[in-house]
């Protein structure tokens, strides 16, 4: 089994690419069928350790969200082809620079992009450059006559159950990132999951023992909330992915145990980028929390998304 959540390599500077003569646009498909009417439907599903199924382990590998989902698109005459090129730690910039070039040498019928919680965990978030980066990703995949699938996401520091002046900062982010996908989605006509609220973001039974990753039970119920969406589309007609699990949760000892060691390096990982920086965001909620004027935060915030979507 792999790591939990261990980085990619940082991209190196000459794989930065630009779409060429080999990437025009095809016609794109009418309403409710699929662009190739024969032969297996490709779906390429692209990310971090979500999509890449942590949490969901079977047969000494991950499974996840998007092989469940691939089953319940398939149907009788017509097989799925599942490329998941998710890679644990992955931020907005490896799927602009490594995944999607990949998956356009797919020629995928069907493409995933759900990204950015690690984008909030760094110390070099910009909400600027995240939408800049979902916008290229989305427009050269959709260009190529894809359906692309979308979806935003519970922030971290609610999940986590970090006290109030660290969790705020981070749900700032997350929110941010989540109104950006949310008016991309939009523009590129994307097949979006809301996926921050509802069972996903309350019921804790849904997620894993790190608190971050949903369980199977979490990524059964991610499926069948798409599967749902592409039936309202006619782009789904197999057997929606079942919402209970079918194996037993990991018991509490081995739950322990995870955290214990492989959750510890995780969150090590993650502080010694973050923590400096989260430190300073809480000190100035603090303030703010003292002048009463905590609502100045949430206002800016709500700047940045606007003028990083106006800069599009």
């Amino acid at each position: 089994m792999s790591g939990v959540d261990q980085p990619p390599q940082s991209p190196e500077p000459e794989a930065e690419w630009e779409p060429g003569p080999a990437w025009e646009p095809e016609p794109e498909p009418e309403p409710g069928q699929w662009p190739v009417p024969d032969g297996p439907l490709r779906f390429a599903a692209l990310g971090d350790s979500l999509t890449e199924g942590v949490g969901d382990p079977v047969d000494g590998a991950w499974r996840g969200w998007a092989a469940l989902l691939a089953e319940g698109i398939a149907s009788p005459g017509r097989e799925v082809e599942l490329h998941n090129l998710a890679v644990s730690g992955a931020q907005t910039s490896d799927v602009l620079l490594r995944q999607t070039p990949a998956a356009l040498a797919l020629r995928p019928d069907i493409v995933s992009v759900v990204v950015g919680v690690n984008d909030t965990l760094r110390q070099t978030f910009d909400i600027h450059a995240v939408a800049a980066r979902l916008d290229e990703v989305y427009g050269a995949l959709t260009a190529r006559g894809a359906v692309l699938l979308t979806a935003c996401l519970p922030d971290p520091g609610t999940m986590l159950g970090l006290p109030g002046v660290l969790a705020r900062p981070l749900a700032r982010r997350q929110g941010a990132v989540n109104a950006v996908v949310h008016a991309l989605s939009r523009r590129h006509g994307a097949v979006h999951l809301h996926a921050a609220e509802g069972d996903l973001a309350a019921d804790r039974t849904l997620w894993s023992a790190d608190r971050l990753h949903p369980g199977e039970r979490g990524h059964r119920v991610f499926a069948a909330g798409f599967h749902a969406l592409l039936v309202d589309r006619g782009l789904a007609a197999g057997t929606p992915p079942a919402r209970e699990p079918e194996l037993p949760p990991p018991t509490r000892s081995a739950s322990l145990w995870w955290l214990a060691t492989a959750g510890t390096g995780w969150v090590a990982r993650r502080c010694t980028d973050l923590l400096p920086q989260l430190l300073a965001l809480a000190a100035d909620e603090v303030r703010h929390q003292a002048r009463g004027t905590s609502g100045r935060l949430d206002v800016s915030a709500s700047h940045a998304v606007a003028a990083a979507l106006a800069a599009l």
